[in-house]
């Protein structure tokens, strides 16, 4: 019964001091402060604003001191609230007010890291928040230039388009200029990604970065080959530069024209009438199975001599003659007929020429003996009738 007794008033002992240590590790914080940032970075000689924030969990309002229970030798530390220099806060319950800590550097000050701890104090309870500070040097301006692909490939005609990034890694913001060196005839063109406008030069933050593009146009006539393009940026003290290539892979270029640029001709009804065409390969490639064809009035007829050509070398041309015959029931006047080469892989080319039907030399023949018959008769019959 003893050894009964004396386990019961254990077991009670233990629920007695078990049960209040429970509810007040579950019970909630009465007293909380904190800070967004709690570990900052600052430059030798610039203060700081830290905002800082005071809850009041508890049921009922409390005025809660703040004070500085760490603070490095020869800073300046103070708390500032509706723009004064604040001692205490008044936090109704449940709610939150927040305050700043404004923090002054000593003269020369050194480089290194600095422990300040805020003691937050009321008549129930007290809290406190530790904060670092980092005192270093500015670093240094300094770019960064990065593309996805240094070397694009395509034809003269393709507009070239490099994806680049540009970072700034120190801690000024710049303004930087953009310079590209790039074989003579070559068009550099630089915008902001996502925008149409060109830029030669743009904004770029502290410890940020900026994507732009980078588009190269080209001369048509440029020979196949890989040509480099050496891109600058500069910002202040700082240079970054890319280094990109465009390969140019051949292609024809045919043109359609005649010989002295005379896109016009005449012809007369029932007959052929040879017009001179030329067709020129201005690309870089060689043009292949080149086929000549024709778009003419309703009735007319276009023959070519000759139809298709194998090849015409870059640089070259070749001189083709199309037979043009005017419909059997045209009139006099200007009609327009299309001619137009085309090769493999697309390539085409087509010109306009204006050809004028006129009337046939017989046919005027024909005229001016009937006029002369109608004349015949009418003195004819003037000398007869005009004795009576």
């Amino acid at each position: 019964m003893r050894r009964l007794a004396i386990g019961v008033l254990v077991l009670s002992l233990v629920l007695f001091y078990a049960v209040p240590i429970m509810a007040q590790e579950d019970a909630p914080t009465v007293l909380e402060i904190s800070t967004r940032y709690p570990a900052q970075v600052i430059e030798p000689g610039q203060n700081i604003s830290i905002s800082l924030d005071i809850r009041n969990g508890g049921d009922s309002p409390q005025i809660v001191y703040l004070d500085m229970k760490e603070l490095p030798a020869d800073w300046k530390a103070t708390f500032r609230g509706g723009g004064r220099i604040i001692k205490a806060v008044y936090v109704k319950p449940d709610r939150e007010v927040s305050v700043d800590l404004r923090l002054e550097q000593p003269e020369n000050v050194e480089p290194g890291t600095y422990r300040f701890v805020v003691e937050a104090k009321s008549d129930v309870a007290q809290a406190e928040l530790p904060i670092e500070l980092t005192v270093q040097e500015k670093l240094p301006p300094k770019l960064e230039f990065t593309v996805e692909l240094p070397k694009l490939r395509g034809t003269a005609t393709t507009s070239f388009r490099f994806k680049a990034t540009l970072k700034n890694d120190g801690d000024e913001d710049l303004t930087v200029n953009l310079q590209a060196d790039a074989p003579e005839g070559f068009e550099v063109a630089f915008k902001p990604s996502f925008g149409s406008q060109e830029v030669t030069s743009l904004p770029v933050k502290a410890n940020s970065s900026k994507s732009l593009d980078i588009e190269v146009r080209v001369p048509r006539n440029t020979p196949a080959g890989e040509y480099p393009i050496n891109v600058i940026a500069v910002g202040g003290d700082a240079e970054a530069s890319l280094n990109l290539a465009v390969q140019i892979t051949g292609r024809a270029d045919l043109s359609v024209t005649a010989p002295e640029g005379r896109l016009s001709a005449n012809a007369y009804v029932g007959q052929d009438t040879p017009l001179k065409v030329i067709v020129q390969n201005l690309g870089t490639a060689p043009a292949r199975n080149v086929e000549m064809s024709a778009t003419e009035p309703a009735g007319w007829k276009v023959e070519f001599e000759p139809k298709r050509i194998d090849q015409i070398p870059p640089g070259q041309q070749v001189e083709i003659t199309a037979r043009v015959r005017p419909a059997d029931k045209a009139v006099a006047g200007d009609y327009m007929v299309t001619i137009r080469a085309s090769a493999d892989g697309g390539v085409s080319d087509s010109t306009d020429f204006r050809i004028t039907v006129l009337t046939s030399t017989m046919w005027g023949v024909v005229g001016v003996g009937l006029i002369a018959v109608a004349v015949i008769i009418v003195g004819l019959a003037v000398m007869r009738f005009g004795r009576r």
